[in-house]
Order: structure tokens, then C-alpha cells, then sequence
């Protein structure tokens, strides 16, 4: 009779069987007389060494314990649209350099190469700030449970504490009315109108919707926000909320809007009869306020696209202008969407707007915000206003006499 096959780790003894293993330096050592009950216990003992809190303490990934900690921690507290963004910078970042290194061997040292490699690598201040401060997280979470001892990120030095954030720099009057005359003919010009009169962030522009609009109130509702990124090399467009309340806001038509706005939308309705079947709007992004000529939802990507186009004539037609007139051409600088934000407040503070009402119309969280912008119109502002002050002590006009007028001056040449 042939002798029964036994599994790896298990031999029979006088009747009974015997389980031997070591799993990750922990010794496992059973008995039973029942070798498919023993066979099972067996198996969760190892499953038990394997998963033990010494292994994981001694074996654990960066990258494994951030997806644990991301998953357990942080996912439910942000938006189901920013989970993706998140884990994809971490992987772009620390991720990348430190993610197969075990988390109880990673070093100040460790995480300073990284943070100089990274800017080398030409990564920016805000991604590298923000994988920073992620890494942090998740590292104070695994001192915390004990995993490590200390947090390695608590001591580095960063490239940022040296340099000046790059000012926002809001277009003069002239710049804007330039930027107007430029799209006066474009699909896109009653887009560029709203942005100057709104200062709406591009991603509200993106969701606004008709119905967002109450042409009786004559007010303008925004209540969500279009958030575009790609989904395993699928790019997927939706409407999301507000990331605050505060986003949440209502802004009364200003200037031309009202014109603007029935501009559009008429527009938008003959071109839909055009177009047909070949408009491409999807049924849950059908009823948008601004699109592409195809109806496809405006994106920070098309916004950015159609203001480089603008910046580029306008250069064009400066440096002819130069040419003709015989001097040097004018500089005509580079602007992105979010500059006409901060367009939009510039100009209510040099309306002479209140603070707090601009921070309303902007949506802003915080008062502190709103002073920043206005902090920087105070200073464009501060030699101008200066000169309004005049002296400290003023001087009396000279009165003269009768007398005064009939008597000759005598001067040091008076003599010669």
C-alpha cells in the first residue's frame, strides 16, 4: 500500500501528525490527530505569522503603507474626483523614489535626495509641497500605530522656504480692453466678457448651466463645478459641487452681462440647429452655458488654449504696429485663466468695492484672501495716493503791499 502524500510542512508521528513552519522569523508548531483539521489550522497559523504587526513592521512598503493609510484615512474625507489626482501625484513623487524602500529604514536622508532630486527633475514648488505634506501625514500615522519611531520628514530642508511664490499679476485696463478687442469676433468672445464680469475660477464657467441663470432676478447661481481628469488613459468630464460653501454664491449681472449672456445663448441655439446630430454635448452635460463650437464642455485646457491664441495675434500685431511706427514693440504679456480672476477683483477694488462684498462675488473661504488682492492694489496704488497728501506744513501765500511793489530789489549784483 502506497504511503499517503502529505502536504509541505506536515509529517506523521505514532498515529498523529506533526505541522513545522517558520514564517517571517515566527515559528509555527501544531499537533492533531486529524490531518484535514490540522491542514486548515495550519494554514491560518501562517496567514496569522504572516500578517503579524513584527512582520509588517520589519517588511511594509512605502507604497503599501500609503495605499493602507490613503484607503483607511484619508479617502472618505475628499472628493471621489480628487482620489485619483492625489495617489497619482504621491506616485509621481515619493512614490517614485522611495516607494519599494520599507517604511522602518526610510531616513531624513532619504526623503532630502528625494525632495532634491524632484527639483532637479524641474517638479514644482506646489507638487513637491504637497506629496510633502501627504508623506507626512502618512508617515505620523505609522508612528502613531507604532510602525516606526520617529517621522523622517520632520527634519528636511525644502527648496521653497528660499523662494518667492510667484505674484499674481492682474491685467491693466488696457491689457483688458485689448483682450476684448482681440475676441470681438471669436466663437469664444461673450466666454471671455463673463470671465472679466464674474471672476468665476474655470472650472465654474465649465458648470455653469441655463438653468443657473434667472434672467428675471437678473442674478447668476453657481452651484457646481466641471472636473475633468482621466481615468485609466479614459478622460472623464463631470459636474462635481463645490469643494465649500462658500464656493456656493450668487452674482447679480454686472455691466454688460445681461446682453452678453442673450448673446449666447442665441448663438448656442443656431448653432445647434447647424450642427445637428454633430453637436457632441452628452445628455448630462446638455444643458451647458459655454461650450466649444462642437458643444463640447469649455475645460481649463480650452480656456488656456484659446487665450494663448490671443496673447499670440496680439504679439503679432504689436510687432507690426512697431515696425510701421518705427520703435521698439510694446510687451504683451502671458496670462492664464485664473489671471482674469484676479482681474475681475482688481477692478472692484479700484470701483472702490468693500472687501467683504468681493469676497462674496468671489467665493473666497477666507476674508484674509480677498486682503491679499486688495493689499496688491494698494500698492500698484501707493504712489498715486501719496502725492494726494501734500506737505505737513503748508505755506502762507506772500501778501504784498503797495509799498512793497514800488521798492527795488537789491540783489548781489546790485553793486556792480
Amino acid at each position: 500500500m502506497a504511503k499517503r502524500s502529505l502536504p509541505k510542512g506536515i509529517r506523521e508521528n505514532k498515529g498523529t501528525y506533526e505541522a513545522r513552519a517558520v514564517v517571517n522569523g515566527i515559528k509555527v508548531h501544531l499537533y492533531g490527530s486529524n490531518l484535514e483539521e490540522l491542514i486548515k489550522e495550519f494554514d491560518v497559523a501562517k496567514e496569522n505569522a504572516r500578517n503579524s504587526d513584527e512582520y509588517r513592521k520589519n517588511h511594509i512598503t512605502l507604497n503599501e503603507w500609503f495605499e493602507e493609510w490613503f484607503t483607511l484615512v484619508k479617502s472618505h474625507k475628499v472628493k471621489e474626483t480628487s482620489i485619483r489626482p492625489m495617489k497619482n501625484s504621491f506616485k509621481r513623487t515619493f512614490g517614485f523614489y522611495l516607494g519599494t524602500k520599507k517604511i522602518k529604514d526610510i531616513k531624513p536622508m532619504d526623503v532630502q535626495k528625494a525632495i532634491n532630486a524632484m527639483e532637479k527633475a524641474g517638479v514644482s514648488n506646489g507638487c513637491m509641497r504637497d506629496a510633502l505634506g501627504r508623506l507626512r501625514e502618512c508617515l505620523e500615522f505609522a508612528v502613531g500605530n507604532q510602525m516606526i519611531k520617529v517621522n523622517p520628514c520632520l527634519i528636511v530642508e525644502v527648496p521653497w522656504t528660499y523662494k518667492v511664490s510667484k505674484e499674481e499679476i492682474a491685467l491693466t485696463q488696457e491689457e483688458q480692453n485689448a483682450l476684448l478687442d482681440e475676441v470681438e469676433d471669436s466663437w469664444y468672445k461673450e466666454m471671455f466678457y463673463f470671465m472679466c464680469l464674474t471672476g468665476v475660477r474655470v472650472g465654474e464657467l465649465g458648470g455653469l448651466q441655463w438653468k443657473d441663470i434667472d434672467f428675471g432676478k437678473k442674478v447668476i447661481s453657481i452651484r457646481r463645478s466641471l472636473s475633468c481628469n482621466y481615468c485609466d488613459g479614459v478622460k472623464r468630464e463631470m459636474l462635481v459641487t463645490p469643494k465649500t460653501v462658500n464656493f456656493t454664491r450668487e452674482i447679480p449681472f454686472i455691466g454688460e452681462m445681461e446682453e452678453i449672456l442673450l448673446s449666447q445663448r442665441e448663438k448656442q441655439k443656431q448653432l445647434k440647429q447647424e450642427l445637428g446630430k454633430r453637436w457632441r454635448a452628452k445628455e448630462e452635460l446638455g444643458d451647458l452655458v459655454f461650450t466649444t463650437g462642437m458643444g463640447s464642455p469649455c475645460s481649463r485646457y480650452i480656456v488656456d488654449k484659446e487665450i494663448k491664441k490671443v496673447i499670440k495675434r496680439l504679439r503679432e500685431k504689436e510687432a507690426v504696429t512697431a515696425v510701421q511706427e518705427n520703435r521698439l514693440p510694446r510687451e504683451v504679456r502671458n496670462f492664464h485663466p485664473h489671471t482674469l480672476r484676479h482681474t475681475f477683483a482688481t477692478r472692484c477694488f479700484e470701483n472702490k468695492m468693500e472687501p467683504k462684498v468681493v469676497q462674496s462675488l468671489l467665493g473666497h473661504s477666507s476674508i484674509s484672501i480677498t486682503f491679499n488682492i486688495y493689499t496688491h492694489v494698494l500698492d500698484n496704488k501707493m504712489e498715486e495716493e501719496i502725492k494726494k497728501f501734500g506737505v505737513a506744513k503748508t505755506q502762507k501765500p506772500v501778501e504784498l503791499c503797495q509799498n512793497d511793489i514800488c521798492k527795488k530789489r537789491i540783489t548781489a549784483y546790485s553793486h556792480c
